[in-house]
């Protein structure tokens, strides 16, 4: 299929578009370029820089590309700055998604895959989380991702789109090739942060909280491969045939990985020994977060390649060893 690809510069959409071209399908890249970098991109897949909210540029794309479906990874997504700067939130991630919707809706495009987060469940009452848990999102970030979802239900029953929406647990990792990977304007993520602080391109790696009720007193979280994400989304192609399909799905391995035993594992792969600062916890930090995604597997035939967080890391310091400095620009 031609699929248009919102977000195909930036670190998951740029990889997902690698797993299209192995899959067979033709993607276009759309992307603003704020946080996505030109280089992520091969240069033989067509690339169109503009703002998902301008409809009449996204629409020239739908019809001159002859697009099919559209994947969308289009988000601003630092949870923090969600909550200092909520308008920069809900103007892009559910304004301008709004905008795309209409634009697919004059041409006549009915298959969608959203990029959602597990942020929209907010607290979990029990773990592991399931898709059929109440969602109550703890900040704008999330609450923009589920108020796209509400639409796309909406807009599913009224117009016939039939949709995806898969809800991320911490995507990580990076191309097994060492071509692309994670490559963030600010970083926030722990396995990029801890592989700078092991290789001396930051003094040290701060650890927030140490007092949490798990086994080593620090957070757990569910780190899934983002070639495995990658492959969850055009999995799910064909159950998008029948119009007004509505389809949720979380992603991760289920395998809950504390931060300590992140740190462990970049120690392990880099060879170094990192400079640990323990801090206070974050405002707003559950305890654990981790994910039943056995619906995905069950219904996707979804097969996670990377189980475990040593193989996941080994992915990332490959990137990180061939791109000391990243992409070098956009």
């Amino acid at each position: 299929m031609n699929v248009l690809v919102v977000g195909g510069a930036g670190y998951i959409g740029s990889h997902c578009v690698r797993q299209l071209v192995q899959a067979g399908h033709r993607p276009v890249v759309l992307d603003n370029r704020v946080y996505g970098h030109r280089r992520a991109v091969a240069a033989d897949i067509p690339f169109y820089e503009a703002d998902l909210g301008d409809e009449a540029a996204v629409g020239r794309v739908l019809r001159e590309e002859k697009i099919e479906l559209v994947m969308h990874f289009g988000a601003y997504c630092y949870v923090g700055e969600s909550v200092t700067d909520p308008l920069k939130y809900y103007l892009n991630n559910l304004a301008a998604t709004l905008h795309l919707l209409q634009a697919m809706q004059a041409a006549g495009i009915k298959k969608f895959v959203f990029s959602s987060t597990c942020a929209t469940y907010g607290v979990p009452a029990q773990l592991p989380i399931v898709e059929t848990m109440p969602q109550a999102p703890i900040n704008p970030y999330g609450q923009t991702k589920l108020d796209v979802e509400n639409a796309l239900k909406a807009v599913a029953h009224a117009y016939g789109l039939s949709f995806a929406a898969f809800r991320y647990f911490n995507a990580a990792g990076a191309a097994e090739d060492g071509t692309i990977g994670e490559d963030h304007d600010p970083e926030t993520h722990l396995i990029p942060l801890a592989i700078d602080a092991a290789v001396g391109r930051r003094p040290d790696l701060k650890l927030f909280g140490t007092d949490y009720p798990t086994p080593d007193g620090t957070c757990l979280r569910d780190y899934v491969h983002v070639d495995d994400l990658s492959r969850a989304h055009i999995a799910v192609f064909p159950r998008l045939a029948t119009p007004g399909t509505a389809l949720f799905y979380n992603l991760g391995t289920g395998r809950p990985t504390s931060n300590r035993e992140v740190i462990r594992a970049v120690e392990k792969a880099t060879g170094k020994k990192i400079t640990i600062v323990e801090v206070p916890r974050r405002a707003g930090d559950p305890p654990a977060l981790y994910a039943d995604s056995g619906k995905a597997q069950r219904e996707l035939g979804w097969k996670i390649k990377f189980s475990d967080i040593d193989a996941i890391v080994a992915t990332a310091w490959k990137w990180h060893q061939g791109h000391p400095a990243g992409f070098g620009g956009k």
